[in-house]
């Protein structure tokens, strides 16, 4: 992507981010905490993302205006209808992963 002008990459940035936000909307059956097991990231920390790039520029933006952003709706709204309760092997995988980072940081 080095060949293209910064405009244009941010366009398909943006536009990717979108789509991740939309494929994310699709699945609403993949669980936050799966996300953090497996890639050690969630719809959690894109909206805190998102806010510290509004920070970076000078922008105000809320804390819970980027998760309704990302989730598509109220975060409360989101969390009654779609996420579950981690369940005993959920919580022990997201241990075992906050553990491994902890070691890689020695």
């Amino acid at each position: 992507m080095d060949h293209l002008d910064d405009a244009t990459r941010t366009e398909l940035e943006a536009a990717a981010f979108r789509r991740l936000l939309r494929h994310l909307d699709e699945h609403k059956e993949v669980q936050n905490i799966d996300l953090m097991i497996l890639a050690d990231f969630c719809r959690n920390c894109l909206s805190k993302w998102l806010v510290s790039a509004a920070e970076e520029r000078g922008e105000a933006l809320d804390y819970e205006a980027a998760r309704e952003y990302v989730y598509g709706m109220p975060y409360s709204e989101w969390k009654t209808h779609y996420q579950q309760e981690a369940t005993p092997e959920q919580q022990a995988a997201f241990a075992a992963r906050q553990a491994q980072k902890q070691e890689k940081a020695r």
